[in-house]
């Protein structure tokens, strides 16, 4: 009895498999669907980039200090989610849809949202449509059967509003009906619209819509068994969302409220400093990728903390 009292008073006395493996390594191994801002190339091609890079190199330091390596493996093909299943990522980004379509639900610990993706509506820069009901009975262009042209028949049957469908069977044949003007907006997610805008060229740039017509989250997973892994996964990525959060004089913030040390996650003192010190806090890595200091220029919406308006919701001491 009082050997079983001792091993739960130090759950992580001894490292799980992943965390031995990526110390005795030292790479941590990510993978993700491919999207503009959360995976691609850098500004000058030069090197891989992206949001969930810059998650896995902040996670990656609270094991490996600055002298860790991160490797990507990017999720294009149904053969490329075997890495998942199988275990061989130490940590992948995955939304309900690769979930459920790739049966992994008994096969990952499933943390927190990292990003939440929003299929929108994309106008011509001078339009004069400002919201989605604006564009009742007017032709919108969308990709055949994908969640974006779903959304928008669930948003339009909703609010019980008439458009002209214009239908397209790839991607390219869409962007071009849209800037050929055979439609007055297109849909689609939200960054791959910010990525077809910068392809324009036009005098005045397209706008996307700010109201979304849905919006659903991207998980940080990791393989099940290694309950140290999931929740130094876990608490980086509250870390790296609560740094931004200014105090109040009614509500702690920073990583500071928290109130969690290194030695319950089985992690150096400093765990919070590697962390965020990696790729500054989720406010930096979002302008960086995906906001005002990328070329995509996406507002935050949803990916802000729910303090400012969004729906990333941190644990911390009250």
């Amino acid at each position: 009895m009082g050997i079983a009292l001792a091993l739960a008073a130090c759950p992580f006395a001894h490292a799980g498999p992943i965390v031995d493996r990526i110390k005795s390594a030292g790479v941590i191994r990510c993978g993700g669907v491919p999207r503009p801002g959360l995976v691609g190339q850098s500004p000058d091609g030069r090197k891989a980039a992206g949001l969930y890079l810059d998650l896995c190199r902040a996670i990656g330091a609270a094991l490996l200090g600055g002298d860790g390596r991160i490797e990507f493996h990017s999720y294009d093909s149904d053969h490329a989610f075997e890495r998942v299943e199988n275990g061989a990522d130490d940590l992948s980004f995955l939304d309900g849809s690769d979930i459920a379509d790739h049966r992994l639900a008994g096969k990952i610990a499933l943390g927190p949202a990292v990003y939440f993706v929003s299929t929108a509506a994309m106008v011509r820069g001078d339009s004069a449509v400002q919201r989605l009901g604006d564009l009742a009975g007017q032709p919108i262009c969308f990709y055949q059967g994908d969640s974006a042209h779903r959304h928008l028949e669930g948003w339009m049957a909703a609010h019980r509003l008439s458009f002209a469908r214009m239908g397209t069977m790839e991607y390219g044949e869409l962007h071009d009906a849209f800037n050929a003007r055979i439609c007055d907006a297109e849909v689609g997610e939200s960054g791959d619209l910010a990525a077809a805008r910068l392809e324009q060229g036009a005098a005045t740039p397209s706008r996307i819509l700010a109201e979304p017509l849905a919006t659903f989250p991207v998980f940080a997973a990791t393989p099940a068994g290694d309950p140290q892994w999931s929740a130094i996964v876990a608490w980086a990525i509250y870390a790296l969302q609560r740094a931004e959060v200014t105090a109040s004089p009614w509500a702690a913030a920073g990583v500071d409220s928290f109130g969690v040390g290194g030695r319950e996650l089985g992690l150096a003192d400093d765990w919070l400093d590697r962390v965020v010190g990696a790729a500054g806090s989720y406010a930096d890595i979002y302008a960086r990728n995906l906001g005002d200091r990328s070329r995509l220029k996406l507002p935050r919406g949803s990916n802000a903390p729910a303090e400012a308006g969004g729906l990333f919701v941190t644990p911390y001491r009250e």
